[in-house]
């Protein structure tokens, strides 16, 4: 099977539709973090703001992963 892992440094390979879909809703998460860190920095937003943002985002990617049945036989590990 093809290596799908974003990063081909990690240890473990997505390998499933869902794993791999996960692993692009964590890319976007985290490009949003950034670019609301940078908002935040410069005065954009207010840092409640950049926290409230970023609560919902961390609320969506922890759907997404429990709606993609994402760790659920990892043991325990999160």
């Amino acid at each position: 099977m093809s290596q799908n892992s974003p990063n081909p440094d990690h240890p473990h390979q997505a390998n499933s539709p869902e794993e791999i879909l996960f692993n692009n809703n964590l890319r976007e998460f985290t490009a949003k973090i950034e670019y609301l860190c940078g908002l935040e920095s410069n005065g954009k937003i207010s840092q409640e703001e950049a926290y409230r943002r970023i609560r919902d985002l961390w609320k969506a990617l922890k759907r997404s992963k429990k709606n993609l049945g994402i760790g659920e036989d990892d043991q325990g590990q999160q």
